[in-house]
């Protein structure tokens, strides 16, 4: 069992905290379907918001999953001018049995346009 890393991200339409927990939810439910992945399987978790995002930490919605004993950790995304706005991106250590040209990595809706190299 190797430790990889599988990245993804999803453009919220609004800055409202049940929003971003059914959005952020959406995001890490497809990430592990996609890759298989249970659970146990998740290592720990970083979240990034941008700074216009403050209606609530992105890492409640893996708590609302039942994700509660991974180490989980928010960060605010850097202000960069011109960047895609009300952005949540994720970058989770998993272990799996993928190689790192397997795993799949997560775009959702408008934030394909960020990887449009690797968004599914």
């Amino acid at each position: 069992m190797a430790v990889r890393a599988v990245r993804g991200a999803v453009q919220l339409e609004r800055d409202e905290a049940g929003h971003m927990d059914e959005q952020v939810g959406a995001l890490l439910t497809a990430i592990l379907e996609r890759n298989g992945l249970t659970p146990d399987d998740l290592i720990s978790i970083w979240f990034t918001a941008t700074p216009d995002l403050h209606s609530d930490f992105p890492a409640a919605a893996a708590r609302g999953l039942g994700i509660v004993d991974v180490p989980l950790i928010c960060a605010q995304e850097l202000d960069v001018e011109g960047a895609m706005p009300r952005v949540v991106r994720i970058l989770a250590h998993i272990e799996s049995d993928r190689s790192r040209a397997e795993i799949a990595h997560v775009y959702l809706g408008a934030a394909a346009a960020l990887r449009k190299d690797i968004a599914q």
